[in-house]
């Protein structure tokens, strides 16, 4: 969802036209993932209707991860190591244009919830998460060196895909209840509110949490930085400390 920002980030942004032209001329080093390792899977949540507002958000025109370049190399890296377990990383969310944050703080105070989007905060509501850290005005998404991420099983069968007309249970149920993640049992949905999201949860099983520690463990070998109270979020540190708002357009080539 949003990790609070931290004083390292530059609170001034930079904000880039959105035209076609511009699209496919990136700013300051970042860089389309596709281009470095088109083999890491990618599934934006924040473009679609899969994720706690419940459609898209400002700024994520396209399924497509962007960070920095520094930070797309490390990942590739990642991605090698996994590929000798026959494992796959799974992007869920990359660089953050500043004007998606804005959306979600504007969503987080406009005094409505639907059932679907109390999936993602099942103990408390909406407009508890700006006041609890959650959602803030300025992303470290927004400087291309933070990323959420998770991993497939390459071994394992295709998931069923997500039915936005469905009933699924919150984030927090097993497994079989949930909303689908085409991924392994991490214990918590992606985006999940809850203490179970927290990456030392104490309340998931042994296999669950030896995914995370094998997640956090081959992030780490490359430098990142998991935030403890999600188990997908993570940063390389020193790579961004400056904020931006251009949209995140298709890739042309």
């Amino acid at each position: 969802m949003h990790i609070p920002t931290t004083t390292t980030i530059a609170v001034a942004l930079v904000v880039l036209a959105a035209g076609s032209a511009q699209a496919q001329s990136l700013p300051d080093d970042f860089v389309y993932l596709r281009d470095l390792d088109p083999g890491i899977r990618q599934d934006i949540r924040y473009a679609g209707v899969n994720n706690f507002v419940g459609r898209p958000l400002a700024g994520y025109d396209a399924n497509e991860c962007i960070v920095k370049r520094s930070v797309g190399l490390a990942l590739q890296n990642v991605q090698r190591e996994l590929a000798q377990q026959r494992l796959s990383l799974k992007m869920l969310d990359c660089y953050r244009p500043a004007r998606a944050s804005r959306d979600m703080v504007a969503w987080a105070q406009d005094g409505r919830e639907t059932e679907a989007q109390r999936r993602y905060n099942p103990g408390f509501s909406k407009r508890d998460l700006f006041r609890l850290g959650y959602i803030a005005e300025v992303s470290g998404h927004s400087t291309g060196a933070a990323v959420d991420l998770t991993i497939v099983d390459l071994r394992a069968p295709k998931g069923p895909a997500f039915d936005p007309n469905r009933v699924y249970a919150d984030c927090t149920a097993p497994e079989s209840r949930r909303a689908p993640e085409d991924s392994v049992d991490m214990g918590a949905g992606y985006d999940c509110s809850d203490a179970k999201a927290h990456t030392a949860a104490k309340s998931i099983t042994a296999d669950q949490r030896r995914w995370r520690k094998l997640l956090v463990a081959a992030m780490a070998r490359q430098g990142f930085v998991n935030f403890s109270k999600e188990w997908w979020h993570f940063s390389l540190p020193g790579v961004g400390k400056q904020a931006y708002d251009f949209p995140i357009a298709r890739r042309m080539r």
